[in-house]
């Protein structure tokens, strides 16, 4: 609760002081899914100024910039200490640098709404991974979800019209599925493993972990940096470094203290879907019958997912 008040100061929320906690971390999480869907097609138009490995590279300095900024100057920087290592390493290099920039090269091929769908997969493979690593036995429900989510999967790539010649397209595509995998072992390691440490506190050390090997893969694979220094350039990477991944990061963390966990779960599936929405509106993306059909079919699996975990946190 306290990162939330202190975030709430900053928005002036707590002005309104007939507002609860609930509604005050409803509002917060609100906005933050608005400017998390907003980021697959801003991502999308900052790729025409900036190469991708670069681009995933200068939003994660701008992100752990903005997060040592802030709690240097509110007294609240944490010093990591050598049990969260292992956090600090799998979130910053898998969920938040191999994420980012499988995300951000397929977007180089793929369409930004599109992305943001087949991004957003990740509780789909929780579940498989779970039974094969922890030995979990799954529910009909969790199994009926799984079919449904990835039956969303093969309608989006719609066997019909997918042009399956087209390696670079084909490739991309799996980029993303592969960028949700890793986040989906990001969120078993999370489930698995005791922190006293809050994700606030790790977040800035995890966007420098991520940070300062993008920029040695970046200059080995894209030469000198690529960013063209436009205003459009920098207006972009300060929508994607302090908003979509500090301030984002920060208001869903600190939102999920209040929220239960089904609410939250079942609010984030609004970000692919606003994705989906923006891109179509300001990108002009074509909404076609397969991406509409997928997206409803993914959204609709991993609900009933977040649903069955909810029921059987309920009973136990």
């Amino acid at each position: 609760m306290e990162h939330l008040n202190t975030l709430n100061r900053h928005l002036k929320i707590d002005s309104l002081p007939q507002l609860s906690a609930t509604t005050k971390a409803m509002l917060v999480l609100f906005v933050a899914i608005i400017i998390w869907g907003g980021n697959w097609p801003v991502m999308k138009a900052g790729l025409d100024h900036i190469t991708p490995l670069w681009f995933s590279m200068i939003r994660f300095a701008l992100g752990a910039a903005t997060l040592f900024a802030f709690q240097i100057s509110t007294k609240k920087l944490y010093i990591p200490r050598r049990s969260d290592l292992p956090l600090i390493l799998s979130i910053g290099l898998v969920q938040m640098m191999i994420f980012t920039a499988l995300g951000a090269m397929a977007m180089t091929q793929v369409a930004a709404g599109r992305s943001a769908v087949l991004a957003y997969t990740t509780p789909l493979w929780v579940l498989p991974l779970s039974i094969i690593l922890f030995h979990e036995t799954p529910s009909k429900q969790q199994i009926i979800a799984t079919l449904l989510g990835l039956s969303g999967v093969i309608a989006l790539f719609n066997p019909f019209s997918f042009d399956w010649h087209n390696s670079s397209l084909l490739f991309a595509n799996g980029m993303l599925l592969l960028a949700a995998f890793c986040w989906s072992i990001c969120i078993l390691h999370l489930r698995h493993t005791r922190s006293k440490a809050t994700a606030f506190q790790l977040a800035p050390w995890q966007m420098l972990i991520a940070t300062l090997p993008l920029i040695v893969l970046a200059y080995a694979f894209e030469g000198p940096f690529t960013g063209n220094g436009s205003l459009a350039f920098w207006q972009i990477c300060l929508y994607l470094g302090p908003l979509a991944t500090a301030f984002c990061f920060c208001a869903v963390n600190d939102a999920s203290r209040v929220l239960a966990g089904a609410t939250m779960s079942t609010a984030i599936l609004g970000v692919p879907v606003i994705g989906l929405l923006f891109s179509t509106w300001f990108l002009n993306e074509p909404l076609t019958l397969s991406l509409i059909s997928g997206t409803a079919l993914i959204s609709g699996g991993i609900f009933f997912l977040i649903m069955s975990a909810n029921r059987r946190d309920t009973q136990s």
